[in-house]
């Protein structure tokens, strides 16, 4: 009969035969192994809601700590209405890509266009730095089991450079987490291509990664030369091509969209004091990049060269903002720091010294609990405070006081009113107008640091009067006479 059992054959311990699209009924295994391969997506979205709420809830508050964000929306925004991406922040009429060339922004364009509010580039970063941790608990996984795979997971997620980034409103650099995240879980996978394929990418997030190109490719041609030689060399010449983009970006493409035909950031590097200057800044920052994070034992990986520029970059700079531990600058060696512990806990484990295969046993679930202690001292800390919930009355007081501006209008204004302009009126930063003279000045003098507002507006205006608008929040609003 069609689609009967067949008894097994006496003595035999063979399976029945099943009628064919019968599902078989799952056994607790089974629901594990879903649970587990769930696992790095579920981290993700716990992850995301945590990063969203942050970021979202502390612009709530207006406490937008740097004018990266107003920068970053003058930019979708023009290219959300098919224009030129000006950022007037950086100077009346700069074209973005004459400052860092960050071309990805543009992807945000389509959700901008139809949420435009710097709260759509913030829930994207959010999103983006998420992203990365399913790759990399995967690849973890896959090295070392899946409990050891979402330790590690967790640790990127949570870690300090992560955090960091997302208490920094926007940049650019949350497209660069996720895409080195993917492509060194491929070479990790020995997918050479997908590898190559998806580190090319990194070149329209900014004009350096050209060379994290050239240093991912790098250590593909050095792990695939002797099982895939024609991968070797394709990956040598996506090294040579990788720092090529990245001359060519420096030397042509930025000056060609920049009003002063160079780079402006060619002072910030390798000019000033000695690569010594501020030795202690540097070795605490190295400190905090290979001991909580990897326990050192990255140093045996060769996926730490992807790091290499980022970080030979920031520590020759002249800017001391580069070297330390703030801001968004070492979320890009996250993904890089624990793929690398990865590896070489892979590696480690096959050690013939037993303290090793032992310390590299037990380091995934010991840079978990490092990042989870850690993170009361961290931005996402913030969460258990009643206080980030609550709308301040001084934002509620600068909001209201910023209506007053009509759209369209121009306005000179420092880091506090300019998230709450950008979106609706030009915005030129404080002091920076060349010539353009605004038809208001949004100040934020929380600290006080205006004693007189309109002597210090007469300074930067001797030809305009204004006259003082209101005062509410700790901001001051000036509206030019006409």
């Amino acid at each position: 009969m069609r689609g009967a059992v067949l008894a097994p054959p006496a003595g035999g311990g063979a399976e029945p035969a099943r009628i064919p699209g019968a599902r078989r009924p799952s056994a607790p295994g089974d629901r594990t192994r879903t649970w587990w391969n769930r696992a790095p997506h579920l981290l993700a979205l716990a992850l995301f809601a945590a990063y969203t709420t942050l970021s979202v809830l502390r612009y709530h508050r207006m406490e937008t700590r740097s004018w990266d964000l107003g920068i970053f929306e003058q930019a979708v925004r023009g290219y959300a209405h098919l224009q030129a991406p000006v950022a007037d922040l950086k100077g009346p009429g700069t074209h973005i890509l004459g400052d860092h060339f960050s071309p990805v922004t543009a992807l945000l364009a389509p959700a901008y266009r139809l949420f435009p509010t710097p709260v759509t580039l913030l829930v994207a970063q959010a999103a983006l730095f998420a992203l990365a941790t399913i790759p990399v608990t995967r690849a973890a996984g896959r090295l070392l089991g899946r409990a050891s795979g979402l330790a590690v997971g967790a640790a990127h997620g949570l870690s300090w450079g992560i955090q960091q980034a997302v208490d920094f409103d926007f940049h650019e650099i949350c497209f660069a987490v996720p895409l080195i995240a993917l492509s060194l879980e491929a070479l990790l996978r020995r997918r050479w291509r997908a590898a190559l394929l998806w580190a090319a990418p990194l070149v329209l997030v900014k004009e350096d990664l050209g060379v994290t190109v050239a240093a991912i490719a790098l250590v593909v041609a050095w792990r695939a030369r002797r099982e895939a030689p024609r991968a070797a060399l394709y990956a040598l010449g996506a090294a040579v091509l990788g720092a090529a983009a990245t001359l060519l970006t420096l030397t042509a493409v930025i000056p060609a969209f920049n009003t002063g035909g160079g780079y402006d950031y060619w002072t910030k590097v390798g000019d000033g004091p000695s690569p010594l200057a501020g030795a202690d800044t540097k070795l605490r920052t190295l400190a905090w990049l290979l001991l909580p994070t990897t326990g050192l034992l990255a140093l045996r990986s060769p996926l730490l060269l992807a790091g290499a520029p980022t970080l030979g970059w920031r520590f020759l700079s002249g800017d001391d903002h580069y070297w330390s531990t703030d801001w968004h600058y070492s979320a890009v060696l996250m993904p890089v720091l624990f793929l690398a512990l990865a590896d070489a806990a892979d590696r480690s484990r096959r050690s013939p010294r037993p303290w090793l295969r032992a310390y590299a046993d037990r380091l995934p679930a010991c840079v978990a609990a490092a990042a989870l202690a850690l993170t009361p001292s961290l931005p996402l800390s913030a969460l258990t405070e009643s206080a980030t919930y609550r709308k301040p009355p001084r934002a509620v007081a600068a909001e209201q006081l910023l209506a007053r501006v009509p759209d369209g209008a121009t306005v000179e204004a420092n880091v506090g009113p300019i998230s709450r302009l950008t979106g609706r009126c030009r915005v030129l930063w404080l002091g920076d107008t060349r010539g353009v003279t605004p038809d208001w000045i949004a100040l934020d003098n929380t600290s006080g640091w205006v004693r007189d507002a309109h002597s210090y507006v007469r300074r930067l205006h001797p030809d305009a009067r204004y006259r003082l608008s209101g005062e509410a929040g700790g901001l001051l609003l000036l509206e030019r006479r006409t």
